[in-house]
C-alpha cells in the first residue's frame, strides 16, 4: 500500500511541476540589432560554406622570421582555422559605445567603415576594425588587436578578402611577448580552394 501512495505522491508533483512550465509571463526580448559590423555572423556563415563545400586551403606560416614553409591543407576544420579571426568581433554587450565609427566612400563606388576604440576602454582588444563593402557584400575585412597584462602581451593584424561573398584570403601578423621570454614574431596566410 505504501508504494502506491508514493506513486500517486510523485504524480501529484509532477502535476505541479509541469503546470509551473507555463507562460510565466511575457517573452523575453528579442535578441538587439549589431550595432556595429557582424564579424562574427560572418564569419559564421563563411565556415558553414566552406565546410558543405569541404574547401582546401593552401597555407604559408612563418615563426621568428624564419622562411615561411607552405603546406596544403585538404580537409580544414574550417571553425578551428578561422577562430582567431573571431577575436575581432566587437558586437558583445560589454563592448556597445565602446567604437567611433568613421565612413568615407571611396572612388570606386564601395564603402570603407572604420571602428576605432574609443580612450578609456580597458575591456576592448580590438583597437580598430576596418570593413569595406560593395553594397551590403563585405570584400575585404582588417583587424587590429592588442592585448596587454602584467604577464603577456599581443598584436595581431588581421586581415580577410573575400569574393562575390566568398572567403579567398586571409592573413595574421603579429607578436606576443611572455615576462622573462624573447617577442614572438609569427605569419601565417592561407587562400582557400
Amino acid at each position: 500500500m505504501r508504494k502506491r501512495g508514493l506513486a500517486i505522491g510523485g504524480w501529484a508533483v509532477g502535476v505541479v511541476l509541469l503546470a509551473g512550465c507555463g507562460d510565466a509571463g511575457p517573452a523575453a526580448p528579442a535578441a538587439r540589432q549589431p550595432l556595429y559590423f557582424d564579424v562574427k555572423g560572418l564569419l559564421t556563415q563563411q565556415v558553414a560554406q566552406l565546410e558543405q563545400r569541404h574547401a582546401a586551403v593552401t597555407k604559408h606560416v612563418s615563426l621568428r622570421g624564419n622562411a615561411p614553409e607552405t603546406v596544403r591543407v585538404p580537409a580544414v576544420k574550417w571553425n578551428d582555422e578561422l577562430q582567431i579571426f573571431f577575436q575581432a568581433d566587437i558586437n558583445k554587450a560589454a563592448l556597445r559605445g565602446a567604437y567611433a565609427v568613421d565612413s568615407v566612400a571611396l572612388p570606386d563606388g564601395r564603402l570603407r567603415r572604420t571602428y576605432t576604440r574609443r580612450p578609456g576602454q580597458p575591456n576592448a582588444p580590438v583597437a580598430s576594425l576596418t570593413v569595406v563593402q560593395q553594397g551590403a557584400v563585405p570584400q575585404e575585412i582588417a583587424a587590429t588587436i592588442i592585448q596587454n597584462n602584467p604577464l603577456f602581451s599581443a598584436q595581431k593584424q588581421l586581415r580577410v578578402e573575400l569574393e562575390n561573398g566568398q572567403l579567398r584570403t586571409y592573413k595574421v601578423v603579429g607578436t606576443q611577448k611572455l615576462v622573462l621570454f624573447d617577442t614572438l614574431h609569427y605569419s601565417a596566410a592561407g587562400r582557400v580552394e
